[in-house]
């Protein structure tokens, strides 16, 4: 299974923010659209992704309050990413080895959406039980 799978039955629904943005009104869109991460934009270039780690620890740091805090102050800089074309085991293995549980999926240069980690599991147990029922029914007709 490739990214691209994972994104075509999830949807490539994406929103952006840009780094000059409020942090405060990250958090308040990320909470309405049940988002765990935004894509940090520059004049349509990626330039990071903002999480609710980081918006819990800029709370934390600060006081509980996040004020006039701008995305680009918290946000992840050059995140990892991921290509459409990449098997999702790689995707797995880039996600553990850097803590990500988010990754922008980018094809030259151009931002396509995100995948969680849940994205993945979902999308892995998914195949993991097709896989399983058609093994059954291989071997409830196989020949006696």
């Amino acid at each position: 299974m490739q990214v691209k799978e994972i994104l075509r039955v999830k949807g490539n629904r994406l929103l952006t923010i840009e780094p000059a943005g409020r942090a405060a009104d990250a958090a308040r869109t990320m909470s309405e659209q049940n988002l765990g991460s935004l894509i940090v934009v520059d004049q349509e270039r990626l330039v990071g992704v903002l999480t609710f780690r980081e918006i819990l620890q800029a709370l934390a740091q600060r006081g509980d309050t996040l004020g006039d805090v701008r995305v680009g102050d918290i946000m992840v800089r050059d995140p990892v990413t991921a290509e459409p074309g990449m098997e999702v085991n790689d995707l797995r293995r880039a996600m553990l080895d850097s803590g990500a549980r988010y990754l922008p999926v980018v094809q030259d240069g151009k931002l396509l959406g995100v995948i969680s980690f849940r994205d993945v599991a979902k999308a892995v147990l998914e195949e993991q039980d097709f896989e399983n029922k058609m093994l059954k029914g291989y071997i409830k007709n196989w020949p006696a």
